[in-house]
């Protein structure tokens, strides 16, 4: 496999991704087979897209799909503190619906505990979490995904959906971006 120029290490191969989507996608069509509601599957842009893709191919249940776009981040690599939603979840059968949230990595836990609430109070049936990446050393509020990929050190990594300045999402690994190319 050729490294990515700017590409430090491969954190988390192909082959470990490969591995992470298909156990748990198992564990999703365990926990979900007989829940009696609608099933969506609700991803988190832009990130996240190659994450639910594959989870999707994996998935034997009834599922549903959509999206929203929300950021806690302003320019570079900080976070702001502050969640925006740009792209909302909008549905008439909220209360008949589980929706497990997909996500691309987690750091603060900001994110996803605000749009847990977020959606609890739009009259969700449930609302779980599942994240391909976790970074708990990041972690500024008490959040614990529902399903989790793999822990990973607080480095910052791009690849199988991840970016940096909207490059690097297609790399089929998730890498370890070289700190020169973020720190200019």
């Amino acid at each position: 496999m050729t490294l990515n120029k700017d590409v430090e290490s491969i954190l988390v191969s192909e082959e470990e991704i490969e591995s992470i989507v298909k156990r748990i996608s198992a564990e999703i069509d365990r926990d979900y087979k007989d829940t009696g509601k609608k099933f969506l599957l609700l991803c988190i842009l832009k990130g996240s897209v190659v994450f639910m893709g594959e989870l999707m191919k994996h998935i034997t249940i009834p599922v549903e799909i959509d999206f929203m776009k929300v950021s806690s981040y302003g320019a570079g690599t900080q976070t702001s503190g502050r969640i925006n939603i740009m792209l909302d979840l909008h549905r008439s059968d909220f209360s008949d619906t589980d929706i497990l949230i997909i996500e691309d990595i987690i750091d603060s836990g900001r994110t996803l505990s605000y749009l847990v609430d977020y959606l609890k109070l739009k009259g969700a049936h449930s609302v779980k979490t599942c994240t391909l990446l976790d970074k708990p050393d990041r972690r500024e509020v008490d959040f614990t995904p529902d399903y989790c990929g793999r822990t990973i050190p607080d480095e910052f990594v791009v690849g199988y959906g991840l970016d940096y300045d909207e490059k690097y999402r297609a790399l089929p690994y998730v890498g370890i971006l070289k700190r020169s190319v973020y720190s200019k």
